[in-house]
């Protein structure tokens, strides 16, 4: 039917179309029997689905940002060694890195000198105490000495909690506290068992305090980001099980998105993959399946593709009723090019609009203008 008779028709009938909303969110448009052949509308069945269905979608293996950890230069210097190469396991505490710093000697030598000031400071302390009991000394003298020697016990603390961010182990301060033998170079550790994913410097150059050296991840689980159309998102529901049938492996949505990407107007659903993640790699493109529940509003059908129109950011079909067509919100679990599969409140005996639905879709607009 050429474009101009059709709009020639959809305007003839806005006189004696009309719509009116339901309870549930249904609008009610009301169409004559006779009306439905000059408008091109045909109508059919929707086709009942039962079980669980499936939704095929791209994805990609990420690293849970919870199992990632970088490991960063504890002090500014030069480089020895690097004791792990990428891909390498390791566990936690071992050496990953040997680092030569005068940093570490500065601080070394500061907390000897805390620990000297201490020292005096303490006796100070006790020798007083003693004078104050033989009442040789005022009170006052042993309250300055008493507030020396707690100023030194919060310098000494300092200095050491300082060495133990330059990465010093709590063992080697006791040594350099017994032996007073300051060490230029600091051995670095990997802060949990894991893979070395990427070394970001190399033996003999030199690097910034808080340089990255190094990321390791603990490769389980893995998760996924699953890129989903927004027509599909309603679709989704936490905890489903998703599928990677290529690799043999398996998980559940932990997270669906709530935020869309303006370009490719779709959102992110992430799944923590607990079974057979070993085969996978991360930042490895997959395909994903997610199964989806009979459970939600409505049963299950099949409809043509051409039933089902977008408006107002949902998903429609036009339901024939007494008085014209209900026009009814329905979720879309999938979709191909003859046929979609979607959720929604219908019984077996319903006719819908499957062709000829321009009139009913420029009602459907009317009635949120009006």
């Amino acid at each position: 039917m050429p474009l101009l008779m059709l709009a020639f028709l959809v305007v003839a009938f806005s006189s004696s179309i009309g719509t009116a909303q339901s309870n549930r969110g249904d609008v009610i448009i009301a169409m004559e029997e006779r009306q439905l052949r000059p408008a091109g509308i045909e109508l059919g069945r929707a086709e009942a689905e039962s079980g669980p269905s499936e939704i095929a979608l791209p994805g990609q293996v990420i690293v849970p940002p919870q199992q990632l950890r970088v490991v960063a230069a504890p002090a500014a210097g030069l480089i020895e060694t690097l004791f792990v190469s990428p891909d390498a396991r390791v566990r936690a505490g071992q050496p990953v890195a040997r680092l030569r710093s005068s940093e570490l000697i500065e601080a070394q030598r500061l907390y000897l000198q805390a620990t000297t000031a201490h020292n005096l400071a303490a006796e100070s302390l006790r020798r007083d105490e003693q004078l104050f009991r033989e009442r040789v000394i005022a009170e006052r003298r042993l309250l300055v000495t008493r507030a020396e020697a707690s100023a030194a016990d919060a310098g000494l603390d300092e200095r050491r909690q300082t060495l133990g961010l330059l990465g010093m182990q709590p063992s080697d301060i006791d040594q350099l506290r017994t032996t007073r033998r300051i060490s230029p170079a600091l051995v670095v550790t990997a802060p949990i068992s894991g893979v070395v994913l990427e070394r970001g410097a190399v033996a003999g150059e030199r690097v910034a305090q808080a340089a990255p050296l190094m990321t390791l991840a603990d490769l389980n689980p893995l998760w996924v980001n699953i890129q989903v159309p927004i027509t599909r998102a309603n679709a989704l529901s936490p905890l489903a099980r998703v599928l990677l049938p290529a690799q043999g492996a398996e998980g559940f949505l932990v997270r669906i998105g709530r935020s869309a990407d303006a370009q490719t107007q779709s959102v992110v659903a992430v799944a923590e993959i607990n079974s057979g993640a070993e085969a996978l790699r991360p930042g490895q493109s997959v395909n994903v399946q997610v199964q989806l529940s009979a459970g939600g509003v409505g049963g299950q059908w099949r409809v043509p593709a051409g039933a089902v129109v977008r408006h107002r950011e949902r998903s429609w079909i036009f339901v024939r009723v007494p008085q014209g067509f209900s026009a009814r919100p329905v979720t879309v679990l999938n979709e191909t090019a003859q046929s979609t599969s979607i959720r929604a409140p219908l019984n077996p005996n319903d006719q819908i609009a499957v062709r000829g639905i321009l009139a009913l879709l420029g009602e459907l607009n009317d009635a949120d203008r009006g």
